[in-house]
């Protein structure tokens, strides 16, 4: 299957320029199991955020192994949990900026049904 390469770039309303590649494969669309990469602005901070969130949740499974008191543990969980659903906020952003933007100009309602498949569950 011959792979395309599609640049698209959108002008937000205050001025920002962003600019993603999609690597389709054949003619697979955005809404079918998607199949392409995506470069987008945030993934860095993303990376990051992860990054830290992994390092904070092996700290706290040290916490566990080492018996610290269960209400210290409860709050470290909380603020992993927190900084988890900040880093899908990121994600929702990016996805929204970058995807669905290229969805809606395109006219892939199945791009949209995903998202707000995903919506539900992240908010779950």
């Amino acid at each position: 299957m011959e792979e395309t390469k599609h640049v698209h770039t959108h002008s937000l309303p205050d001025g920002t320029v962003i600019e993603h590649v999609h690597e389709d494969a054949g003619a697979q669309g955005h809404g079918h199991s998607h199949s392409h990469t995506h470069t987008h602005t945030h993934t860095k901070a993303v990376l990051n955020r992860l990054s830290r969130a992994i390092g904070h949740l092996e700290s706290i499974r040290r916490m566990v192994e080492d018996g610290r008191d269960c209400s210290e543990v409860l709050i470290q969980l909380s603020a992993v949990k927190a900084a988890i659903n900040n880093t899908g906020k990121v994600i929702l952003q990016d996805h929204i900026e970058h995807c669905i933007v290229d969805a809606v100009e395109s006219g892939d309602k199945e791009a949209l049904e995903e998202l707000n498949k995903a919506i539900d569950r992240f908010m779950k």
